[in-house]
């Protein structure tokens, strides 16, 4: 196999000069080939590199924000009675007016019962209520008359005491 390849190498066929130019020509076009394949592939790979780095640079900032989440205190939710709390939060929110009736089923869980309380604002007191780790089980809301106002009846529950 060796001395075959070596007599087709030094055959004077290899030396003719249309022959080298076939070579030469051949050579050049699978380069040409090659480097236009590695051209596409570099800019494929160049965009999806932009966005691999986008995406990395929005989960470092995730992870920056899970460990200030993680360092920070947990927030404890207050063990007043129930009832007590939604009054005072009731009064804090200006909405002691509106408020009807607080009725208890059980140390975690009461149904309020609002008039004529603005909608906007009772969305508000709700908000602040989850802060408290106090939940809306159940919720009837019936429009009024008056823009903005509704009559607000709901269950409100927090996590049972571990």
């Amino acid at each position: 196999m060796k001395s075959d390849l070596r007599k087709l190498l030094q055959s004077p066929l290899l030396r003719e000069p249309a022959v080298i130019a076939v070579c030469a020509l051949l050579a050049l076009a699978l380069y040409a080939w090659f480097a236009q394949s590695a051209g596409r592939a570099r800019a494929q790979l160049s965009a999806r590199v932009a966005t691999l780095q986008a995406q990395a640079s929005r989960l470092e900032l995730q992870a920056t924000e899970v460990a200030r989440l993680r360092a920070a205190p947990a927030s404890t939710a207050s063990r007043t009675d129930l009832r007590t709390l939604l009054q005072t939060q009731a009064n804090a929110a200006g909405l002691a007016p509106a408020l009807l009736r607080i009725d208890v089923a059980d140390a975690d869980q009461v149904q309020v019962t609002f008039g004529a309380v603005a909608f906007a604002d009772w969305l508000a007191w709700a908000a602040n209520l989850q802060a408290q780790r106090v939940r809306v089980d159940s919720c009837r809301i019936e429009a009024l008359t008056a823009p903005g106002m509704v009559s607000v009846t709901a269950t409100l529950a927090r996590p049972a005491q571990q």
